[in-house]
């Protein structure tokens, strides 16, 4: 016997799936999934895959979405990163002493080199001399005869004790330079005359004074000692003839010549 029709309950009937939407299609949602994860997990869960799938695809893209971050980035793994990598495992480990600092070592600093100033006026050369030495520059005179004016800034450099490009001395010994007045030429070394001295004259030749001759006198000797012809004026004349002394009876004896009366005559 067949029981009655309305023993049996009818079966439900599936409910009709929604339409499936463009952006819900597997090929754009996979390609979005390994393009750009996030998109396509969110892409992922609004399509009508099961459950199952969602999750699975969820955990791949994100496991590929993350796999970038967690490795070494390229500017670290270039050459410059592998040079810091290596010279950071080399560095030896930091101790609990401090680690001394070496004291620098001081460098003499180059001693200031004398610039090349004949030809400039004394100011200019006084300027860049004084402005590489604690000292001042010294000026004297080229020519010995000319005395330097107080005011010498426009007389020009002829020479200078200190060579140019050696180093300059200390204050102590102050680079000397010699100068000379504009339009005045240079001499050819320092403390030369500019105007010699003039040549002393020649002495004048002397001529003796020829021996006066011997004169007659009128006056004779009155002894009778017979001067003959000669006579002379005076003992000048007897020792210019070369008679002296004279005694009574020579010839040119005169009692004239004979001031004391002793009978020798221009005997000193």
């Amino acid at each position: 016997m067949y029981p009655p029709p309305h023993a049996y309950a009818p079966a439900p009937m599936p409910a009709p799936k929604p339409p499936r939407r463009w952006w819900q299609h597997p090929a754009l949602i996979i390609t979005a999934l390994v393009l750009l994860p996030p998109a396509g997990i969110a892409l992922a869960w609004t399509s009508q895959w099961e459950r199952t799938q969602k999750v699975l695809a969820t955990v791949l893209s994100g496991v590929w979405f993350l796999i970038p971050l967690l490795s070494d980035s390229p500017e670290e793994t270039g050459p410059e990163g592998k040079a810091q990598t290596a010279a950071a495992s080399a560095a030896p480990a930091p101790s609990n002493s401090p680690t001394p600092t070496p004291t620098p070592t001081p460098t003499p600093s180059a001693a200031p080199q004398m610039p090349s100033a004949v030809g400039w006026p004394y100011a200019q050369a006084e300027k860049t001399v004084e402005e590489l030495i604690d000292g001042e520059l010294k000026a004297l005179s080229a020519y010995a005869d000319v005395t330097l004016p107080a005011d010498h800034g426009t007389w020009l450099v002829c020479f200078q004790d200190v060579a140019a490009g050696s180093g300059l001395p200390p204050q102590s010994a102050a680079p000397v330079v010699h100068l000379v007045a504009p339009g005045t030429g240079c001499p050819a070394t320092p403390g030369t005359n500019l105007r010699p001295a003039p040549a002393a004259p020649a002495p004048a030749p002397t001529t003796a004074a020829p021996p006066a001759a011997p004169t007659p006198e009128d006056e004779t000797d009155g002894s009778g000692g017979g001067g003959g012809n000669v006579s002379y004026r005076n003992c000048a004349a007897v020792r210019a003839a070369g008679a002296a002394p004279i005694r009574r009876g020579d010839p040119g004896y005169g009692r004239h010549l004979d001031r004391d009366g002793d009978g020798v005559a221009c005997e000193r």
